[in-house]
């Protein structure tokens, strides 16, 4: 290319004879084009073509009208001096040469236009830029696309991004190492707009080397890594000013030695190839041929070898769809975790760093591509943001965990001369060839070189074959999850589903609407329920589904969203889970993992989808909370030798005025057949067994945790499996789950357990086509309820429950004298009496309490008994208690699928940090804070 742009530049004669040799066929005078405004940013200054380049257009013959513009680099009256005419209206020109893209309204019909149109990856916040372009008959060559025979790009800004880059980090930097408690020599280097041109922004990164040398870099940050991703124009720009400094170049392999022991009197740079960190799935080893091909087939293990011990990371790479990234949201979650590590020194007087990854330039600018957890570009505005483990961003302050990034989309606008003359020199001989350009004529008209032929994206109405498949990405990009962000990172809509629409869909609904750009439909087989939830959230789609009765509406249902959550019974999760995995779409539940979906594991792992549950209250936020002091104790050396544990949703006090001592904010018959389970704990070393029937509330014990509270409890399902789950099983002595009621429940529902209304199964005089019937317990009884007076009745129910419950069970009004309504068993129908006669009434609050009780055991023999309580109130007009501890962590941890922070494929738990740690923060966002506190001994 260098030899390319020497031949017409050197003297007029030679560029004469270019010209002549280039256009045998094809005379350029009379030819007229345009440099029109640039008007995305108000930062950008750059011109396609320097007024140097416009000279020996001009001169050729051509006709260049550049449009008006003071903020351009290049002043007006220097393109005039070249031979440009100054006009406003370029519509004379058949080819308007641009930089960045055009506004919709300002595109002229039958014209040529060059510019980054930033459309070949159908990003959609420029689908409307490519839907104009073709609606009026223009053609448009992108600068991205014009390559060599080789594939390798032949204009670019490339370079100059790279220089700015590199001197903007450079800055930040020094800002970021201040607020962290260090003085740096780098503190003396600008941001890159601020300097007048490169050549001075290079001199005071040569000052700052020279302190560096004379070692005066604070101890305290230990040595300084530089990893250069990519050898191309942007890495090789960067490393131009990284070589201002007193550096080092070390291979990849030599990282972490010159991490740990490495001198503070020089910089250590480490370019880093794709040979480097890219390895084949199956197998290993790197085939850069294979690669090219199939990039799918490879996996980035640049999170492992090279980032952890990166201070800097530049990245200069172009990323392309199904290409391994370089660093994905889970990866950023364990690298900007506070770890205590060799390499991260402190002195007396001085903070020691929270973790070796200070900063990242991110000059690829590729919102969510190789550096996943970047989906928005910053600008030269606000050119850094604080990203932290958590995912929070903070654009305003240097200061609080995290890593420091700049991703600024135009960086070469900041040495926007330089830029210009190095783009246009790169254009010129390119523009020759485009100055043929005929958009009213077909293409087969011309005759391009293949380096511009192949930049053609759009020609005559329609994409150019080369580029059909952005149609394709289009429709692909409305169904899929695999969105392609826009230049601006903005996001394309991800549509969610949500099956059902009962008590805690709504909080989910209104976490998840809180973003624009998820796109929500709530299904259910209650259409009020659903119609309530959307007129309730503007923009919701209702749908009336019944899963088991429409399984072809389910699979279509499923097919067009991005993530489903379901709210249905834990019973039906096979059904959507079975939709989830043929339509390759992941799956969020609030219920418990049950044998059939883990059976399901290997299908969802090949269909690279996530099927997570027990994302709820319980299950959920107690394995959160659980997980996250485990994992405290162990990490401190301690063990943990008890775990009791209860959990339970119940009326406010004031609310609790029934024999039940309870009221349902939810379906009543998952509450009841809890009472029916089985329960396995270990007590003091032996494993306990109670069987299912009822036995559970013969277990039930008095808790004083809360003295204000009259609480009980009894055990809950499998605790031993959760034991091993949580990993305390070869320490703990004691492991109990429970469900906590309001004293007196148990009582209540032995008596019911006793009359038969808690039986599962079908009952003949349940049928819902047989009689009608009153007083069912008279049935259940075996007494004709024609003849019995009530009285009577009082004394059968009291033989059969013992005289204490015969009051309780009267006051729920089981025995008065109102039709059944049949549901064929008696659990069903009581679930539906109940639900009626002990719901919660409007005006009236509910509570969830969790309890965890903790033992352990520290290194030093002391003892802790740690008690960790969440007790959250619902509101008497708004989300009852229960709604948002079940619909809050399931509809955050839906984000997080769907925001790709969590990627384990497969059925899953959340019970590793990079999943309980932001739910939990996230959560305390939302009010559902706890409380711990501790005993020693």
């Amino acid at each position: 290319m260098q030899r390319i742009l020497e031949t017409p530049m050197k003297s007029s004669k030679k560029y004469g004879l270019f010209l002549k040799k280039s256009f045998k066929h094809t005379s350029i005078q009379g030819k007229v084009i345009a440099i029109r405004r640039e008007d995305q940013s108000v930062w950008e200054r750059r011109a396609p073509l320097a007024p140097s380049n416009v000279r020996r257009l001009t001169r050729a013959g051509v006709k260049v009208i550049v449009q008006p513009s003071n903020r351009r680099a290049y002043p007006m009256q220097t393109y005039a001096a070249a031979g440009a005419v100054i006009l406003e209206d370029i519509s004379e020109a058949s080819v308007i040469f641009g930089v960045k893209q055009a506004p919709v309204d300002l595109l002229i019909p039958n014209k040529t236009y060059c510019l980054f149109s930033h459309t070949i990856k159908a990003q959609e916040a420029n689908m409307p830029l490519l839907d104009a372009i073709l609606e009026k008959n223009i053609r448009l060559i992108d600068y991205e696309k014009l390559m060599d025979e080789r594939g390798q790009r032949v204009v670019a800004f490339g370079k100059y991004a790279g220089l700015a880059g590199m001197v903007n980090i450079l800055h930040g930097l020094g800002l970021r190492l201040l607020a962290l408690g260090h003085h740096t020599p780098f503190m003396h280097i600008g941001p890159a707009h601020n300097y007048r041109n490169s050549s001075m922004a290079r001199q005071a990164i040569r000052d700052a080397g020279y302190e560096i040398a004379l070692g005066m870099m604070p101890k305290s940050i230990g040595p300084l890594t530089f990893v250069f991703t990519g050898s191309g124009n942007v890495s090789q720009g960067g490393q131009e000013v990284f070589q201002e400094l007193p550096h080092e170049y070390v291979p990849p392999e030599m990282l972490r030695k010159v991490a740990e022991h490495g001198s503070h009197a020089k910089i250590y740079g480490c370019e880093v190839r794709r040979r480097h960190h890219l390895e084949r799935k199956d197998g290993g080893g790197f085939n850069p041929e294979e690669y090219e091909k199939f990039p799918s087939r490879y996996i980035s293990t640049f999170s492992k070898k090279i980032a952890p011990y990166a201070s800097v990371i530049i990245n200069g790479i172009y990323w392309a769809i199904d290409s391994p990234k370089l660093l994905t949201i889970p990866d950023a979650k364990s690298l900007l975790r506070p770890a205590n590590t060799p390499w991260l020194p402190s002195s007396v007087g001085s903070p020691a760093l929270p973790h070796r990854m200070l900063a990242i330039c991110d000059i690829s600018a590729d919102p969510g591509g190789s550096v996943e957890f970047m989906n928005e570009c910053t600008t030269i505005d606000t050119p850094f943001c604080l990203y932290d483990a958590d995912r929070n961003k903070d654009t305003k302050s240097f200061k609080g965990p995290g890593v420091l990034v700049c991703s600024i989309d135009n960086m070469p606008t900041q040495l926007p001369r330089e830029a210009t003359d190095f783009f246009g020199d790169l254009l010129f001989p390119h523009a020759l060839d485009i100055l043929q350009s005929d958009a009213t004529l077909p293409l087969e008209k011309h005759n391009f070189t293949p380096s511009v032929a192949g930049a053609i994206i759009a020609s005559n109405g329609k994409l150019t074959p080369n580029f059909e498949y952005i149609h394709e990405l289009r429709i692909a990009n409305r169904g899929s999850r695999h969105k392609v962000p826009g230049p601006e990172g903005e996001r394309p809509t991800r549509k969610v589903t949500v099956l059902g629409a009962g008590m805690v869909c709504a909080p989910l609904v209104e976490y998840l609407h809180r973003d624009n750009d998820i796109q929500i439909t709530v299904a259910s087989a209650l259409k009020d329920e659903a119609d309530a939830i959307a007129e309730r959230y503007p923009g919701v789609e209702p749908i009336l589904l019944d899963v088991v009765e429409r399984p072809d509406m389910l699979q279509d249902l499923v097919s067009s969203a991005d993530l489903v959550v379901s709210l249905l019974p834990s019973s039906l999760h096979y059904l959507v889970a079975e939709a989830c995995i043929n339509a390759s779409v992941h799956l969020v539940t609030a219920s418990y993992c049950n044998d059939e979906l883990k059976e399901m594991h290997g299908r969802a792992v090949e269909k690279d989808i996530t099927i997570l549950n027990e994302v709820g209250l319980d299950p959920g936020i107690d394995h959160l909370l659980a997980m996250e002091c485990f994992d405290e104790v162990h990490q401190a050396g301690g063990k943990v030798q008890s775990f009791i544990s209860y959990c339970g949703g119940l009326p406010a006090p004031e609310c609790s005025d029934n024999a039940l001592r309870y009221k349902f904010s939810w379906n009543p018959r998952g509450v009841l057949l809890n009472t029916l389970g089985t329960a396995t704990f270990i007590k003091d070393g032996e494993t306990i067994h109670i069987p299912g029937g009822g036995q559970l509330m013969k277990e039930t014990c008095q808790l004083d945790f809360l003295p204000g509270f009259a609480l009980e409890g009894f055990p809950n399902r499998d605790s031993i499996k959760y034991a091993k789950l949580y990993g305390i099983a070869h320490e703990c002595k004691t492991v109990l789950r429970g469900t906590l009621r309001f004293q007196g429940y148990a009582d209540t529902i032995q008596g019911l357990q006793l009359l038969g209304l808690m039986d599962p199964n079908p009952h003949p005089v349940l049928h819902p086509k047989g009689p009608d019937i009153t007083w069912l317990v008279c049935t259940l009884l075996g007494v004709d309820d024609s003849s019995i007076f009530y009285e009577n009745l009082k004394t059968q129910v009291a033989q059969c429950v013992g005289m204490s419950r015969v009051n309780a069970i009267e006051s729920l009004g089981i025995l008065e004298d109102d039709p059944v309504l049949k549901l064929n068993t008696p659990l069903d129908s009581l679930s539906h009496f109940l639900s009626r006669k002990l719901s919660i009434e409007r005006g009236e609050r509910d509570l969830v309490i969790l309890r965890h009780e903790v033992l352990i055991l520290w290194p030093d023999g002391r003892r802790e008994l740690r008690g960790i309580n969440l007790v959250e109130y619902g509101e008497a007009d708004g989300h009852s208690a229960m709604a948002k501890a079940v619909g809050f962590p399931a509809a955050i941890a839906s984000k997080m699928v769907l925001d790709g922070e969590i990627q384990q494929k497969g059925c899953i738990l959340p019970f590793s940090p990079d999943i309980y740690r932001p739910i939990l923060s996230r959560l305390k966002a939302e009010g559902l804070k706890p409380k711990e506190q501790s005993k020693w001994f």
